[in-house]
């Protein structure tokens, strides 16, 4: 099911200059490495439906979290941001995917390819930082309770936002920049379903030590950087609910184990694949579908299965409507 995408140059070029053009005039042809057409109809209708639940189950946190008055902590304000980035970085890779999966020539331009590069690592960034985010939240609202509603006022919860949006283009745009210098003297093959740092630079006729630690140090240090962060704040939060009343905590914890629980499922994996040597092997692809349509797929299930506010907010709501 796990797809190769070959580069190839279809213009001639005049001169001899050829790593001056490289890059400039390739494509990216992938194939299936089963080409048996039932398996491949198998794997479009089982990714269309999970991107599609994808889609459906993060549609409904957002506009519940819009349109609900009883939905308007702070809390819910970064989990509206949170579900948003996760739609849009499933929609990075799936559709690509399924279309390719019933298509007997599979084409992607090199312009499609970096785009690709830049939309996942924005909107993977952005789901970072809101994780960030949300952990801070809790942490103020269960070690400080008394100046939560100071600290994180509505003006500072946006200004907050914006800075991960801000901080998400940054960390982009360096992942791009690198991907652009990158020289390609195709024909090549990525093994891979979507276009990435790491098999990129497989294919890069140059010595690419250096950029791979560029790469390990971006990409590498913020999972591991922003994960360390976070088990520091729960090792805070569960340190201080030693004095909280037994509800208390009961409560807090239900919010925080589900928060976690999604820091686990995503970090876990942009973890195994950014903070190494340049190395691939066979599990990358299959942890590389979990965290790009597995994670943002069981984000919405968790936050709306373990949060009675939310599944109150979504029956009031929805069942009004129907």
């Amino acid at each position: 099911m796990w797809y190769i995408y070959t580069m190839e140059y279809y213009s001639a070029i005049e001169n001899n200059d050829f790593m001056k053009f490289a890059g400039k005039w390739m494509e990216l042809e992938n194939i299936i490495l089963n080409e048996d057409p039932e398996k491949q109809k198998a794997i479009f209708g089982v990714f269309l439906i999970l991107y599609l639940m994808t889609l459906i189950g993060n549609f409904l946190i957002v506009v519940t979290i819009k349109m609900s008055q009883t939905l308007g902590s702070p809390m819910y304000f970064f989990l509206f941001y949170l579900s948003f980035a996760d739609a849009c970085f499933s929609t990075t890779t799936a559709p690509r995917l399924i279309i390719d999966a019933l298509s007997q020539k599979k084409i992607i331009t090199y312009n499609e390819c970096m785009t690709q590069v830049f939309a996942a690592h924005f909107f993977g960034c952005m789901e970072i930082f809101v994780l960030i985010l949300m952990a801070i939240d809790r942490y103020v609202a269960i070690c400080k309770p008394l100046r939560y509603t100071t600290i994180m006022s509505q003006r500072i919860c946006g200004i907050l936002v914006i800075l991960a949006w801000v901080g998400s283009c940054i960390h982009s745009s360096a992942q791009i920049f690198l991907a652009l210098r990158l020289p390609f003297c195709g024909p090549n093959v990525i093994d891979h379903y979507f276009c990435d740092l790491q098999p990129l630079l497989k294919l890069a006729c140059m010595d690419t030590y250096v950029i791979n630690l560029l790469v390990v140090s971006n990409s590498g240090a913020i999972c591991m950087v922003s994960f360390t962060l976070l088990l520091i704040s729960y090792i805070f939060i569960l340190y201080s609910l030693r004095n909280h009343s037994a509800e208390g905590r009961r409560k807090a914890l239900s919010t925080c184990t589900s928060h976690f629980i999604v820091v686990v499922i995503f970090f876990g994996p942009c973890i195994f694949i950014y903070t190494r040597p340049p190395t691939t092997f066979p599990i990358d692809k299959m942890v590389s579908v979990f965290y790009t349509i597995g994670t943002p797929l069981l984000n919405p299930l968790i936050y709306t299965l373990r949060n009675a506010e939310v599944k109150n907010a979504m029956k009031k709501l929805w069942c009004g409507k129907v």
